[in-house]
Order: C-alpha cells, then sequence, then structure tokens
C-alpha cells in the first residue's frame, strides 16, 4: 500500500506541477496568444492537462481508501465480535452487562486513534511526495559560488584583462570561446559585434561571473574575478540587457532598486541623464504611477529607459549594454546617446550592439565571430581595413537605403 501510495502522490504531484507551469506560461504569453488567435486550441490543452490532473487525483484516492475502509473494516468486527461473545456469555463467566458495555467502550476508545493513525499516515505518504520535490530543489547547488579563501573585491579604476580565455558549456564540449585576449585601460569603452551566436553575451558574462572560464583568467585591477565575493564584484557592475524586467510599483521604486539609498533628486537626475524624465512626467502621477506586472503599460522603449536608469542610479564602475538600445527609436537613441557621453567618462563600459551606428565613437571595437577577435581597432581604422567590420556597416547602409528607396 505505501508503494501504491507513494507512486499516486508522485503522478498527482507531477500532473499538477504541469498544469500550474502551463497556466503561468499562458498568462504570461496571452498576448501572443490572442495575436495568433489560439485562445480555443489553448483552452482545448488546458482542458486535457486538468483532466489529467483529475485522473491522478481519483487514483490517489482510490489507492488511499484501500487503508482507510480497512482499518474501519477491523474495528467495526473487533466491536460486533465483543458484542456476540459478550450476549452469548451474558450471566456466565461473570460476564455482567456493564462489564460488556465497559468492554465495547475501551474497544472503542482504542480502535478511534488506530483509525486516525491510518488516515494520518496516508496524508504523511502525499505530503512527502511533495516535500521530496522541495528537498530536491534546496539541494541544487549553484555552480559558481564563493570560494572558502574569496577576498571581498576592494573599489577598482576598471582595468581589465582577459588573458587566453577558452570557454565551455561542457568539459568536452566546442569552444564557445577560444583563446579570446583583450586588454582594457579604465574608462575605455569597448563594443563588441558580430553575428548571433558568436559569443559576444558569452563573453561579458564570464566577466560577471556568470560563468566560469574553462582555461586562461579574467582580472579586474590585477584581481582574479574568480578570487573574489560574487557579491562585491558583482556590486561594481551595472548590466543592461535587451529584456529588460520591471517590477510592481512606482516609477520611483523601480529605478530606485539600484541604490536603495537613493534621494528623490538622484533618481531624476538619472531619469533625465537618459532622457526618461520627459516620459515620466507626462504620466499622471509622475515618478509615483504605479506600474502593472512586468510593465505592461509601458512600451518596450520606455521600459528599458527606466531599467537604464536604475543602472545608472547604482554608479558602477563598469558598465555592460547587452543590446540595451534595440527597443529605442532613432530619435530617442540620439538624445540618449548624448546624455550618455560625459556619463561613461571615467567609466569602463562593454556594449553589444547590432546596430553599428550605436558604437561608431567607442574607444575600441572588437569583431567578435566563431569564438575569437577577428578584429579591432576604432571604427576609423576597421573601415579602412576594409575586412568584416566593414562588410557588416556596408550591409547594414545597403538595408536601409533600400528601405528608404
Amino acid at each position: 500500500l505505501q508503494i501504491l501510495q507513494r507512486k499516486a502522490s508522485k503522478k498527482l504531484s507531477n500532473k499538477q506541477s504541469n498544469l500550474n507551469a502551463y497556466l503561468h506560461e499562458s498568462i504570461a504569453g496571452v498576448k501572443t496568444t490572442q495575436t495568433f488567435a489560439r485562445e480555443s486550441a489553448a483552452y482545448e490543452t488546458f482542458q486535457n492537462q486538468q483532466a489529467e490532473v483529475r485522473s491522478a487525483w481519483m487514483r490517489n484516492v482510490r489507492v488511499q481508501m484501500l487503508l482507510w475502509p480497512g482499518a474501519s473494516i477491523i474495528e467495526t468486527a473487533a466491536i460486533a465480535l465483543l458484542y456476540y461473545v459478550g450476549i452469548t456469555n451474558l450471566g456466565a463467566m461473570n460476564v455482567s452487562t456493564g462489564t460488556l458495555i465497559a468492554f465495547v467502550w475501551y474497544s472503542t476508545t482504542f480502535w478511534d486513534p488506530v483509525v486516525n493513525i491510518g488516515n494520518f499516515y496516508t496524508q504523511l505518504v502525499t505530503c512527502s511526495v511533495y516535500l521530496e520535490r522541495i528537498f530536491e530543489t534546496l539541494r541544487i547547488k549553484p555552480n559558481i559560488v564563493d570560494k572558502p579563501e574569496a577576498q571581498e573585491l576592494p573599489q577598482i579604476s576598471g582595468k581589465i584583462d582577459v588573458n587566453d580565455v577558452v570557454f565551455r558549456y561542457e568539459e568536452d564540449g566546442r569552444p564557445i570561446l577560444n583563446l579570446v585576449d583583450l586588454h582594457v585601460s579604465p574608462g575605455q569603452t569597448v563594443a563588441l559585434v558580430g553575428p548571433t551566436g558568436a559569443g559576444k553575451t558569452t563573453l561579458v558574462s564570464l566577466l560577471s561571473r556568470f560563468y566560469d572560464v574553462s582555461e586562461g583568467s579574467i582580472t579586474i585591477d590585477g584581481h582574479d574575478v574568480r578570487s573574489v565575493t560574487l557579491a562585491s564584484l558583482r556590486k561594481q557592475m551595472g548590466v543592461m540587457l535587451q529584456d529588460s524586467f520591471i517590477f510592481s510599483g512606482t516609477v520611483r521604486e523601480n529605478i530606485r532598486y539600484g541604490k536603495l539609498d537613493a534621494t528623490d533628486e538622484e533618481i531624476e537626475s538619472a531619469a533625465r541623464a537618459v532622457h526618461a524624465h520627459e516620459f515620466i512626467s507626462e504620466m499622471d502621477k509622475g515618478y509615483d504611477t504605479e506600474i502593472e506586472e512586468r510593465g505592461a503599460t509601458l512600451s518596450a522603449g520606455q521600459r528599458q529607459l527606466i531599467s537604464f536608469a536604475r543602472v545608472l542610479l547604482a554608479d558602477p564602475r563598469i558598465l555592460i549594454l547587452d543590446e540595451a538600445t534595440s527597443n529605442i527609436d532613432t530619435r530617442t537613441e540620439e538624445a540618449l546617446q548624448a546624455g550618455l557621453a560625459q556619463l561613461l567618462k571615467n567609466r569602463t563600459s562593454f556594449v553589444i550592439a547590432h546596430r553599428l551606428s550605436t558604437i561608431e565613437n567607442a574607444d575600441l571595437i572588437c569583431v567578435i565571430d566563431h569564438g575569437e577577435i577577428v578584429e579591432r581597432g576604432t571604427h576609423e581604422e576597421l573601415m579602412e581595413e576594409k575586412g568584416s567590420y566593414y562588410r557588416l556597416v556596408k550591409s547594414q547602409y545597403d538595408a536601409i537605403r533600400k528601405t528608404i528607396l
């Protein structure tokens, strides 16, 4: 019975998890569902998964009922036997009516806890299955942790050295980055360009230590990123991704997330720097306007500008922009570039962009292809070489010209 109970409970747990995951996914992607008019298909999938949960639940109940009626039948049979023996021997063997009633009461009092223990046991088996899944998750250890001898990273100037770095997701897998060597001085702006999947985001992920290098090393001001604590490392970095996450709450609270003790003046200053102040001021309550979950009431560009202000408010020594301006219109982007020019001074920054017009003023442009830096230099130097970077710029220019014509 225990084996059957555990199997039934585990199956029910899996089916419930699948249903909950599907509900979460469906709600998050409701716009896509409506865009493709797939409401009926989504509802049918939901009904099928709900039917599977109901079937698993009924099986679990049937298994539980195998134990509970068994204890009740034994209790009833024991009491019936007492009545039979007591009545047939009433007056004999010193069995009186009072003695019979007492024995029946004792039997009932004894069996009630036994039945309750049986019910508790079935609940315990069911709960243990859910607890197993919880503890399985809690037992998962992160791949990237602080070393026992890790030290706090002191205030840095932003000098970065990438020394012959090789990175693989698996030990025997193909290298995503192969012998990458890059040296960045404090305050430099480095642009990383190249085709999708070339390894640009992987390189900055290694810098933030979301992964560890397979070979080589990455140092910041001479400190190997693996020898310092993650908190002290990431505290001095600001990362701005293409998909900006906005929390439920006010605009002010979202920007303040970059620096919890920031004043209202600092928040507004950061918003002005990235040209977010203009559209925030036009909102009904300005910085106190409530934002729905994931910024559903904001445009993609507005979400990015708020996230940009949040990162700048944190005042990191190293700034990483991964396609951070991809969802911003050209006019806003021009204003944003002008506002950031002063802020990026004395701050080491990495910019990943497919729109090459946004990185022409970078101090160093690195073209990455198949995990290797194939070209490096300024915009003017690379255009003169007429290599990979030149072809990328020319292809984008030709595409824009065809669109205009």
